[in-house]
């Protein structure tokens, strides 16, 4: 043990020396305290001060509570939006697919009103009769059957 004081050396000295022990050859006290200086002494607590450390205390214990609050309701918030951003992708999605199927029964459509107009004109007609086709160096005459062309009225319905 080595402290850098005369003092406490030569104490240190005087208690090894003798083979006593402590309880024969107790420390003598030459001042009134072990440690000099001044030092905060506490005073007992007077009402005003209890009532102030109350106060701080269950203050702090709402802080504490309200922070735990904040804590959990953004997390809470966080999962929700997080939910709203799936959906969101989600329903982007779903527009996407509807714009292209939108698109393929325009065209579907636009073909059942070409169709529907050619029936209603009657612009593709059933042949009349068969024709039978000779060799070719026959002698036969071919049939020629006249062709008919579309009215100058018909409107074509091109998607919607």
């Amino acid at each position: 043990m080595s402290l850098y004081s005369s003092r406490v050396r030569y104490k240190e000295q005087e208690f090894l020396n003798s083979n006593n022990g402590y309880v024969q050859n107790p420390i003598k006290e030459e001042h009134s305290s072990v440690i000099e200086g001044d030092f905060y002494q506490q005073s007992p607590m007077t009402v005003k001060e209890m009532v102030i450390r109350k106060m701080n205390k269950s203050l702090c214990g709402c802080l504490l509570v309200t922070i735990l609050v904040t804590f959990v309701s953004y997390y809470i918030s966080m999962n929700y939006e997080a939910d709203l951003n799936n959906l969101d992708n989600e329903i982007v999605r779903l527009n996407a697919e509807n714009q292209d199927l939108q698109a393929e029964l325009d065209r579907l459509k636009s073909f059942n009103n070409v169709d529907n107009k050619i029936e209603k004109y009657n612009l593709l007609q059933k042949a009349e009769k068969v024709i039978e086709v000779t060799a070719l160096n026959s002698t036969q005459k071919q049939t020629v059957t006249p062709i008919k062309t579309a009215t100058e009225n018909f409107n074509w319905a091109i998607g919607y």
